[in-house]
């Protein structure tokens, strides 16, 4: 063996560099050609009709972005409300090297195009985008279904993302769309009531209430508004939304938090000025600045504003939509939530059309989507305007937030679950029952709704998101104005998906004042930690007007819709619900007065979509790296497997023995020896207790047994097979060396399930329930381990060893942290585990235990062996014993007289010989024969006595 280790120790380091070098080469291989491809660009101005009717132009200013190849498929790419075709160079430039022709451009009333800004309604914005699909179809740069026919797909976000739906419901020459964080209602989504008095819609993950006669919105639409009079882009997002991987740095995640601050309050080369350009109503058409001026200061829209929101909102055309189609919602969103993406996905299935949704961690408050969002909408619109790469498929895919690393940066992972529940017929949203307490509370609304409580600050959402600190602390009840309902803590993890439902009751307090406009509430559901600290997922609450409130105190009941999220509600936690009277994001109700409010049912259902985590798509030239390097791994195993064949150890005639030590020797550098030439057997059914003062190379033995380290020189068989790093033989073993790591969150039971799992072996080998008998936990294997005691640990370690009922059993001190009754056990555990056929290694420092538990010991001093075998013959090693008698003297005299015996002395009642290889037996038979009774006779010495003449102590 000696050359063949010598060989392998000449050609294992140049093989090494070889592969490292290999390995190099690859790697800056599938790195070339990653440059850029080159794009270029062609600036027009397109007219474009007024109005309807009118003779009257308005000039729309538009950037052709074009890709290395043409003609391609075009993308009509709209921006957000605020920006205009500079907010979107960059995704354009992105989708023109993708391979796409892409018109970005700037809607009418922003940038240099003229006309005053209608919000996407039907007869001016979209009327817009037709006339710029009818100039795509001139353009040889763009490949074309037929005359006058571009093949086209549209992608924007917010405002761009309504255009997109709305263009699509009216033109028939679109092909495809993935609008992003946009709305289907706007009604509903600057005026939302999220109460309904006979139930909802709960099929699908995040439906809304979409009640009428909403509480206003005011906080957003106030920065909506103010984007259109000074051109300023307020409701941009700000940065981009950390994705799934992410690698955020502290500077990083400080320059998202800034961008999200400091966005400019206007593209650069615009043209325009910031500020109002045509008195208080800016850039607005006169019905919708008529719209904004009646719900801005009254708080209710009419029916002509109703009107104006219904012209701007895709719900008017969604019945239309047959195109595939590609829904991005953000999950820190609360200007458009998720119940507004989750409302067009019913609207367009229902027609039959392909629908995706993507949920991200994003949005209005969280920024837009990063590169691989980005990317997958790119591959969207490639498979369905070229045909190009794989099916995307209807999958329903959503971001999970956990805690905040260290950078500030959030951990994510995404999940992808078959499709969107409740779609066209689909199987409904999985909804669980979480009871919560039930008292009666009184809340009062203040005069003014003044001061409010703070939920989230528009326009500022972003900062929050991207900082841990903050996320934890902006939420701010109002004393006296919320009433609070708690469930107990989970017991397990609970993974909120969707807009979960409560019943709510509410009835005016008899004697004080019920506004006319009816009672305006704010419901909104946390997490809260076992510290109590709480979260409110996306910042987001539901605002609820309940019209028509007895002044008698008789109670409405309504059923609150909360606002869409996705929480991962952890183990130990609780869902703690708030009713609050104000918020400072809504228009409040101004009039003192005062509220009794409780739970119509305790329970509050909580939607829960089932799905399996994705990876992150990799670049094809990565992909071929990769597969060479496997290719590679895949070599060296099964050379490592031949190898290991070879090298194989086999003792065909120690194959009945549980373990076997030969010649064991561990040295460190430094000279240092711990073990020395070691050697003994165990057979079947022994109980072996390994002794030795501390450094004398027990432990050391043990790691050597377990495969952690390698022998100097010498072998450890087990049943035959040399002990090595991750030998087979070692399933044969079960051991508790050196303390047991349990995850303290989970039972007993569960950690045990947990261990067995990662063996890769069936469950019903594990024999669980035998271990725990065995253990004697009792039912606190049930409970988490965090709230076991030492003992209890050790109990559970022990059981864990045994799983699988293994052949050779080590424990190292296995009675540490145990109770006198408990060591009892203990005893009598490893007693009938030997029994049944089976070997155990017991490491302990207690010697009355070990005599009383172990039938064979092994003494080591200084890593070498000093004594094996028996305990009663190490016990007695001497010969010496002692007998209780009634006449000491007469007693001594005849043991004098037996051959051999000597050292004959009186000790009261006992009379102490050196037998000498006299038996026991034979002097207790002569001492009886003299006459003298006999009340006691054993060996003199313990074992503590004899180790410690052993160990020269």
């Amino acid at each position: 063996m000696a050359p063949l280790n010598r060989l392998r120790g000449r050609w294992s380091l140049p093989a090494l560099v070889v592969l490292v070098a290999l390995v190099g080469a690859i790697v800056v291989w599938t790195r070339q050609g990653d440059d850029p491809a080159p794009v270029s660009t062609r600036e027009a101005v397109i007219d474009v009709p007024e109005s309807p009717d009118s003779d009257r132009t308005v000039q729309i200013d538009t950037t052709l972005y074009l890709p290395e190849r043409t003609p391609a498929p075009a993308i009509l790419l709209p921006h957000g409300f605020g920006g205009s075709k500079a907010s979107v160079a960059d995704q354009a430039t992105e989708l023109a090297r993708r391979g796409f022709t892409v018109l970005a451009y700037s809607a009418r009333g922003f940038g240099r195009s003229t006309g005053q800004i209608a919000l996407n309604s039907l007869d001016h914005e979209v009327r817009d985008a037709q006339k710029l699909l009818d100039w795509l179809a001139t353009r040889a740069e763009v490949m074309t279904d037929g005359a006058g026919d571009p093949k086209v797909g549209v992608t924007g976000g917010s405002y761009g993302g309504a255009l997109a739906l709305s263009l699509a419901g009216v033109d028939p020459r679109v092909d495809t769309i993935a609008p992003v964080i946009t709305w289907n209602d706007l009604g509903q989504a600057l005026l939302p009531n999220a109460a309904g008095a006979d139930g909802v819609q709960t099929s699908t993950p995040a439906a809304g209430a979409f009640a009428d006669d909403g509480v206003f919105k005011r906080s957003w639409a106030g920065i909506f508004f103010s984007a259109g009079l000074s051109g300023a882009d307020g409701t941009n997002p700000g940065r981009e939304a950390s994705e799934p991987g992410d690698d955020d740095d502290d500077d990083q995640a400080a320059n998202n938090a800034a961008a999200a601050v400091t966005a400019p309050p206007q593209q650069q080369g615009d043209g325009r000025p910031a500020g109002p350009v045509n008195g208080a109503c800016g850039r607005f058409q006169a019905d919708v600045c008529a719209a904004y001026t009646e719900v801005a200061t009254t708080g209710k829209a009419g029916p002509q504003t109703l009107e104006v929101l219904r012209r701007a909102s895709p719900s008017a055309v969604t019945n239309k939509i047959t195109q595939p189609t590609l829904l991005v919602q953000g999950e820190q969103d609360t200007l458009f939530g998720l119940d507004q993406a989750d409302a067009n996905a019913r609207q367009i299935a229902a027609n039959g059309a392909k629908v995706k949704v993507v949920w991200y961690a994003g949005g209005h408050d969280g920024g837009s989507p990063g590169p691989e969002l980005r990317g997958q909408i790119a591959d969207w619109m490639a498979f369905h305007l070229e045909g190009e790469g794989s099916d995307p498929g209807t999958e329903f895919e959503y971001t999970v937030v956990g805690a905040f690393r260290s950078s500030g940066a959030p951990a994510l992972r995404n999940v992808v679950a078959p499709g969107y529940p409740g779609l066209d017929g689909s199987t409904a949203t999985e909804r669980q029952d979480i009871e919560l307490s039930n008292r009666e509370q009184t809340v009062v609304n203040p005069a003014g709704g003044n001061p409010a409580s703070v939920s989230s600050l528009p326009g500022l959402g972003s900062v929050v998101a991207s900082s841990s600190s903050l996320s934890s602390r902006l939420s701010i009840d109002m004393p006296g104005q919320a009433a609070v309902f708690q469930s107990e803590p989970q017991t397990a993890q609970t993974l909120l998906t969707g807009a979960s439902t409560v019943r709510l009751r509410v009835a005016a307090v008899p004697g004080q004042p019920v506004p006319a406009e009816g009672a305006v509430l704010f419901v909104k559901l946390y997490d809260a930690d076992a510290n109590g600290v709480r979260t409110l997922p996306g910042s987001a609450v539901s605002p609820v007007r309940v019209a028509n409130l007895p002044a008698d105190g008789t109670p409405v009941d309504v059923t609150v819709t909360l606002p869409g999220a996705v929480r991962p509600v952890e183990a130990d936690h609780r869902l703690q619900l708030v009713v609050s009277t104000t918020d400072m994001a809504y228009a409040n109700a101004t009039t003192p007065t005062a509220y009794r409010i409780s739970l119509a049912s305790p329970a509050l259902s909580v939607p829960v979509v089932a799905g399996v985590n994705a990876t992150s798509e990799v670049p094809t030239a990565a992909l071929w790296g990769i597969a060479i390097v496997l290719i590679i791994c895949v070599i060296a195993a099964v050379v490592a497997w031949f190898r290991r064949r070879l090298t194989a150890d086999v003792d065909p005639s120690l194959e009945s023995v549980p373990l076997v030590i030969e010649n064991l020797t561990k040295s460190y550098p430094g000279g240092l020896t711990a073990v020395k030439d070691l050697s003994f057997r165990v057979e079947h059914g022994q109980v072996l207790g390994l002794l030795g003062p501390n450094g004398a190379g027990k432990t050391t033995t043990l790691r050597m047994l377990m495969g952690l380290i390698q022998p100097t020189e010498g072998g450890i068989r087990v049943f035959g097979h040399r002990v090595s790093p991750g030998a087979p033989v070692l399933s044969r073993i079960g051991s508790f060396v050196e303390g047991s790591g349990f995850l303290p969150h989970l039972s007993g039971a569960e950690n045990l399930r947990l261990y067995w799992a990662a063996t890769g072996r069936p469950l019903p080998q594990a024999h669980i329930e035998e271990a725990l008998e065995i253990a004697g936990l009792g039912n606190a294997v049930h409970r988490r381990v965090r709230t076991y005691s030492q003992g209890m640990r050790q109990r559970l370690a022990i059981a864990q060893a045994m799983l699988g009922l293994p052949d050779l059993l080590v424990l190292d001190e296995p009675t540490n942290g145990l109770d006198p009754p408990q060591i009892h056990q203990m005893r009598e555990v490893l007693r009938r585990y030997a029994a049944a056929g089976r070997t155990v290694l017991v490491s302990s420092h207690l010697l009355a235990e070990v005599e009383q538990t172990c039938t064979h010991v092994v003494v080591m001093h200084k890593g070498s062996l000093v004594a094996a075998g028996p305990v009663d013959e190490i016990a007695t090693g001497g010969g010496e014993a002692s007998f209780k008698v009634d006449r000491p003297d007469e007693a001594a005299t005849v043991l004098r007289g037996l051959s051999g015996v000597h050292d004959v002395h009186v000790d009261g009642e006992q009379v102490h010989a050196s037998l000498n290889g006299t038996p026991r037996a034979s002097a207790l038979q002569a001492l009886v024969a003299a006459g003298v009774a006999v009340d006691q006779a054993g060996p003199r010495r313990r074992l503590e006595d004899a180790f410690l003449e052993l160990v020269g102590e």
